[in-house]
C-alpha cells in the first residue's frame, strides 16, 4: 500500500479583471471533469475525502481549487490597498476562467454553501458550457449573516468563524469531520470570511436568474442537509420550485458541510446525483 495519496497539486495563473491571480489547484482521478467549489472562508481541503475515493475518481476527474485570498492561492498584487469583498460577478468569472484555463470540456460544477449559491448563477449564464451543477446547501437569497465581529481588532475572526460554522454541522455527524472543518476555518486570512459573506448575504440575489435555467441543457441537483439552519431545506426548496426538471434531495442527519462532516453518508447521495448527471 502506498503512503502517497492520489492527489496532485499545481498552480495556475488566471487573468481576471486586469489582475493576475495565482490559483492553487488539486486534482485526482480520470474521466468526466468534476470541478468543486469550497465554502466561504475555507479552501479546497474540504474535498479531500472525495478526492481520495477511488469509487468516484475511477470515473471522474475531481478538481478543487482555492479562491483568491483563500488557502494556498495568493491575493492579487497590492491587495492591501482595497478591502476584500467578494461579488457575484467576480466569483462567477474566476470560476469560469479556471475551467477554461484548464480546458475542461463540459464539466460538472459542484459547490457548497456560497459555492452552492454561485453554481445557480453558472447554470443560468453558462448552461451551454456545462454538463450540470450540483448545489450543496444552495440558496438563491440569504440575508442576515454579516456582522462587525467577523473582522474586529479585539476578536480572533478566524476562530470566531470556525466556532460559528462548527455549529452548522449535523448533531450526529462524525466528530473528527466536524473538527476538521473547524480547523480549516480557523486558518482563514483576516477579513476573508467576512468578505465572502458580503457576496453571500449582500450581493447575491439569484431569484431572477434561476428562472433562466434550462435543465435540458444543464442538469441541476440540489442537496441540502436537514439540520442546516443557514441554507435551510426550505430555502433550497424555493429554488427547486422555480427550476423545472431539478432534482431536490434533503440529506437526512446532515448539516451545512456534507463533504467534511460526514463524508460516508454524503457519498451515498452524491453517487446517485453523479449517475444522474451522466445519464
Amino acid at each position: 500500500m502506498s503512503n502517497f495519496e492520489p492527489i496532485h497539486a499545481r498552480y495556475v495563473n488566471i487573468e481576471n479583471d486586469e489582475e493576475t491571480y495565482r490559483i492553487f489547484i488539486e486534482e485526482s482521478g480520470e474521466g468526466i471533469p468534476l470541478l468543486c467549489l469550497h465554502t466561504a472562508g475555507a479552501d479546497s481541503r474540504q474535498y479531500r475525502h472525495l478526492m481520495n475515493d477511488s469509487e468516484i475518481t475511477d470515473r471522474f476527474k475531481v478538481i478543487a481549487f482555492d479562491m483568491p485570498f483563500h488557502g494556498k492561492s495568493n491575493p492579487p498584487e497590492k491587495w492591501w490597498l482595497k478591502k476584500y469583498k467578494l461579488t457575484t460577478d467576480f466569483y462567477s468569472s474566476i470560476i469560469r476562467n479556471v475551467w477554461n484555463t484548464l480546458q475542461l470540456d463540459a464539466p460538472i460544477i459542484m459547490g457548497m454553501s456560497m459555492g452552492g449559491a454561485i453554481v445557480l448563477k453558472l447554470a443560468s449564464d453558462y448552461q451551454d458550457e456545462l454538463t450540470g451543477v450540483i448545489g450543496l446547501e444552495s440558496a438563491a437569497f440569504a440575508e442576515g449573516r454579516d456582522n462587525s465581529f467577523l473582522h474586529h481588532p479585539a476578536i480572533h475572526g478566524s476562530e470566531l468563524a470556525a466556532c460559528y460554522t462548527y455549529g452548522l454541522n449535523g448533531p450526529n455527524s462524525i466528530e473528527s469531520g466536524r473538527r476538521e472543518n473547524w480547523w480549516y476555518y480557523s486558518q482563514g486570512g483576516p477579513g476573508i470570511y467576512k468578505g465572502d459573506i458580503h457576496f453571500y448575504c449582500n450581493d447575491w440575489d439569484g431569484r431572477e436568474c434561476i428562472k433562466k435555467i434550462d435543465t435540458k441543457k444543464c442538469k441541476v441537483s440540489l442537496l441540502t442537509g436537514e439540520y442546516d439552519y443557514s441554507a435551510t431545506p426550505e430555502m433550497t426548496k424555493k429554488v427547486a420550485e422555480v427550476i423545472e426538471g431539478v432534482r431536490f434531495i434533503v440529506m437526512e442527519d446532515m448539516g451545512h458541510f456534507p463533504t467534511t462532516e460526514n463524508y460516508p453518508v454524503f457519498k451515498k447521495y452524491l453517487i446517485e446525483e453523479l449517475d444522474f448527471m451522466i445519464s
